[in-house]
């Protein structure tokens, strides 16, 4: 870390472990002697559960424990996992079935845990697990994303969970009445499975004092502490929850799942600690999936092309229960990014949200702002097409003009600033789409289509704009910072010692960053919805000025003048009239050897003003081979409007990642399920991610407008990749399928599906 100062691209430091295989995930730190869980799923999406014979499984060699649901509830927990609820466009509350950590009466997915059985050993787990058969009646699988016939709840009649509305429907209907022109479109939206490097694990060991540690590879501890002490009835104070290095979340482990509350329920039966790892095959059955929804929406335009009606009609499939947020997702958060970019006259969202015999679905990286961008960026270019108008110039004429800042949505958000003009502008200079045409002609003299395909997306940061930070001064000269986020890969370490660095001048190199300790932090808000960097820095510089705050008095008697005379100059204190210019770390060590420890540690929680709003432009190129209907994607070029970046170099590693997940949702990424319910995409042989070779090298440029909605300036970044490139690829497949005749072209953009799009406009003809 040599390089330091604002929006330096200073190399991760976490790398050199975790290349050195030093990484300390939570499977790696299990205490000795810890006692396997290992659960029996429901082969089944819908039946109902007969009573379990488990007696066999219970006199199995080093068996310690069976568990079901009836057992559960002699042990004390009957309480289901929790979950955000909504109002119903009526005012009524939306279903909320309880679900079960393990299934009762009744099954409703394949991979619904039925019997937990923890024992010495994996292998003696799965031992007994094979002696216990669950008698499950079938029943007719409901798969439909809409009404159907059989209810998997009582509280929910047809499977309708909810009815959520937002926006002016009869303004919006009285602009489609005055149109000039009407565009409508069909947009499906496929349930993808998140696929983390690491898979989903934990353990739970009893501690000192009759209390309880969960180790979990999460998005924070604070919302695994909370669910403990809500389902199992216990003492938030006697939890501690620890979240060690973790391989990827993505949405997907910020929510609870059943698993980490039973094994930590196991270890409080039994005295003992007990792991759970779970296998890539569990994952594909067992972990919350992502999107899964179908619009039907359109805009309405006067004469010279504005919009001035947007309407959108979604049905979200929720899966067999409501996960953690998944009420809110295609509801509160797509709305935040609703009418994206433009300025639109009017607008209605009506979203119906049901239940089916799938597993639940929850938060995927963006969390309903990649939906909310997907559809309204489709809908753009196809509008385009249709009024035979560039896609470019109709995004110009609706853009939300600069002068228009801060902006009220109709949604009620407040974006505070953009320039969306001059970020286009860039995108259409540095992805060369004044070339376009000659590399079109290129590709068609090898026989390929080729197409060109553009988002301008804009996404809102999300979760708790609160957050803390402590500072401490070590005896041997270090200094550690306590954050309340959590890294799940992102580069925590190196940015927020970088930004303490270059706030205090204290070397970065003896800056330890310490985070997801619930017993040593004692509120925070975790990583998700591309706060962490935001929230985090403003915690940090809130931090600093009570420690310079603290520090001044103590230096006055020291340099022998006035306190109010003494400055910080982000390296050294000094004041007219005195030569000392102590740094940071010098005052503490004199604030040591005088015994002022009140000196040593700092804290402070602070709260954005605002949310940052990100956004920028995706311009991708696709070519597709008629013959095979095989899509490559062959250019990729990103200007994003990210503020002002601390690590730019971080940034745009984000920016890669979120691209490589949007583009494998657009071109492979797809969960299928067959009548019965059963998984057919439920190994890396049949669902498809994207591999290097698949993507393109990506350019990347940013074009910083400062936020005004923090002292940074910044704007989040961590989901931008994802939030732009679902539509940047499907457009430019669009763009290629549309001179062959295809006017409905959904992802994923496979081979298969695109040969056959192209054959069903072959076969019209």
């Amino acid at each position: 870390m040599e390089k330091f100062g604002r929006s330096q691209p200073v190399k991760r430091v976490e790398d050199l472990r975790f290349l050195r295989g030093e990484g300390r995930y939570v499977d790696d730190i299990v205490p000795e002697g810890a006692l396997y869980a290992y659960f029996v799923r429901s082969d089944m999406a819908h039946g109902t559960l007969s009573a379990l014979d488990l007696d066999e499984a219970r006199e199995m060699e080093g068996v310690h424990l069976v568990l079901d649901a009836a057992a559960l509830a002699e042990a004390g927990v009957t309480k289901g996992l929790p979950a955000v609820q909504i109002d119903n466009r009526d005012g009524s509350k939306a279903a909320m079935p309880k679900r079960p950590l393990l299934a009762k009466g009744r099954v409703r997915y394949v991979g619904e845990p039925i019997v937990m059985i923890v024992a010495e050993s994996l292998n003696q787990a799965r031992d007994a697990a094979e002696t216990i058969w669950p008698e499950i009646e079938e029943l007719p699988a409901q798969m439909a994303r809409g009404r159907s016939e059989v209810d998997l709840h009582d509280e929910a009649p047809g499977n309708h969970a909810f009815d959520w509305g937002l926006g002016d429907e009869a303004a919006t209907e009285q602009a489609f009445a005055e149109a000039a022109h009407v565009v409508e479109m069909e947009v499906e939206d496929n349930r993808v499975i998140v696929a983390s490097l690491e898979p989903r694990g934990c353990y739970a060991e009893p501690i000192e004092g009759g209390r309880l540690h969960l180790a979990v590879n999460a998005q924070g501890v604070w919302v695994p502490k909370r669910t403990l002490a809500e389902v199992l009835d216990m003492d938030a104070e006697m939890i501690r929850v620890t979240n060690p290095d973790t391989g990827g979340g993505f949405g997907m482990k910020g929510q609870p799942h059943p698993e980490q509350i039973l094994v930590a329920q196991a270890a409080r039966m039994l005295d003992r600690p007990v792991r759970w790892m779970s296998t890539r095959s569990e994952a594909m059955v067992s972990d919350a999936n992502g999107r899964d929804l179908n619009h039907v929406a359109a805009f309405a335009f006067d004469e010279n092309l504005k919009i001035t009606g947007y309407r959108v009609h979604t049905d979200c499939n929720l899966g067999a229960y409501n996960s953690q947020f998944a009420q809110i997702i295609q509801t509160r958060l797509f709305s935040r990014v609703l009418q994206g970019v433009y300025d639109i006259g009017a607008a209605w969202l009506q979203v119906n949200g049901w239940f089916s015999n799938t597993v639940p679905v929850d938060a995927y990286r963006g969390a309903g702002r990649p939906e909310a961008i997907y559809l309204i960026e489709r809908l753009m270019d196809r509008a385009a097409r249709e009024l035979d108008v560039d896609p470019l110039e109709l995004r110009r004429r609706n853009f939300i003009r600069p002068d228009q800042f801060p902006y009220k949505t109709l949604s009620d958000e407040t974006i505070d600033v953009g320039d969306f003009g001059r970020v286009l502008a860039h995108a259409e200079r540095f992805a060369d789409i004044d070339g376009f045409a000659a590399r079109r002609a290129e590709s068609e003299n090898r026989g390929k289509k080729r197409g060109l395909g553009l988002c301008y997306y804009i996404e809102s940061i999300l979760g708790d704009p609160s957050e803390g930070a402590k500072v401490v001064f070590n005896e041997d000269g270090s200094v550690t910072i306590y954050v309340g986020t959590q890294s799940n890969g992102q580069g925590h370490e190196t940015v927020y010692a970088q930004f303490l660095s270059d706030q205090t001048g204290i070397p970065a190199e003896v800056i330890e960053v310490v985070q997801g300790d619930s017993d040593l932090i004692a509120q925070g808000g975790g990583t998700g919805g591309s706060r962490s960097v935001t929230t985090q820095s403003h915690a940090t510089l809130a931090t600093v000025e009570v420690m310079i705050a603290a520090m001044k008095p103590y230096l006055a008697d020291k340099m022998g003048v006035k306190e109010e005379e003494i400055v910080f100059d982000d390296e050294t204190f000094r004041a007219p009239g005195s030569n000392l210019t102590p740094t940071l770390l010098e005052v503490a060590e004199m604030a040591r050897a005088d015994g002022r420890a009140d000196l040593l540690s700092h804290e402070k929680r602070a709260t954005l003003p605002g949310r940052s709003f990100p956004n920028g432009a995706h311009v991708a190129e696709v070519e597709v081979d008629p013959e095979t209907g095989k899509v490559e994607l062959v250019r990729y070029d990103v200007v994003d409007d990210f503020g002002n970046l601390i690590n730019p170099m971080l940034a745009e590693g984000q920016v890669h990642g979120g691209v490589a997940q949007g583009a494998g949702q657009a071109l492979m990424e797809r969960v299928v399920h067959d009548e019965d319910g059963q998984l057919l995409t439920a190994s890396f042989m049949d669902y498809a991610l994207p591999r290097a070779d698949d993507l393109p090298m990506f350019g990347f440029e940013t074009e910083p407008v400062p936020s005004t909605a923090n002292p940074m300036g910044m704007k989040g970044c961590g989901e931008a990749g994802t939030v732009g490139a679902m539509a940047a690829v499907a457009n430019a497949v669009g763009d290629a399928l549309w001179e062959m005749g295809v006017r409905q072209a959904d992802m994923p953009f496979t081979p298969e599906r695109v040969w056959k799009m192209i054959q069903d406009v072959e076969e019209r003809r």
